[in-house]
């Protein structure tokens, strides 16, 4: 009864809403990578019909982070340091998700560790986030350059 107690405090609370940024996020940045790959697709002329467009987005909607990742390195020449912030954002996406719980349970039960974990989160978020925004960029980018309305963007992603 004691540990349910502990996790309806207000900075139990708090955590796991930093958790979810923190999931909330890297998925934000799975969205843009999978936006990004159809543009480039679409650049090329790999998207021949509307059909294939939407069957292939939902392909890559279904992909993981780490699957985008590694597909747009062959399509997209993101600077060295890019390229090293995706994969390290794709790694602690992966151990937040899957582990991070189950390795740091017994913080969760002081103000201490609760804290730690929360600044861990924290960082997390605003690296995932600062990536989705600059790949948010480069979409725009490529949005304008193969001459696409600003209100068609809406209904292809």
């Amino acid at each position: 009864m004691k540990q349910t107690r502990l996790m309806d405090s207000d900075h139990s609370k708090e955590l796991l809403a930093y958790f979810g940024l923190a999931v909330y996020y890297s998925q934000a940045l799975e969205q843009q990578l999978a936006n990004l790959l159809m543009l480039i697709k679409l650049s090329k002329g790999q998207v021949p019909s509307e059909e294939d467009f939407t069957q292939l987005y939902q392909r890559k909607l279904s992909s993981s982070l780490g699957q985008l990742v590694q597909e747009i390195q062959h399509y997209f020449s993101f600077s060295e340091e890019e390229t090293i912030q995706l994969k390290e954002v794709w790694k602690q996406r992966n151990h937040i998700v899957h582990d991070y719980f189950k390795e740091r349970i017994h913080e969760t039960f002081n103000a201490a560790g609760r804290s730690r974990m929360i600044q861990e989160l924290t960082d997390f978020k605003d690296r995932a986030q600062a990536l989705e925004q600059k790949l948010q960029g480069y979409s725009r980018e490529m949005y304008i350059k193969l001459g696409l309305e600003e209100d068609k963007e809406e209904s292809l992603f």
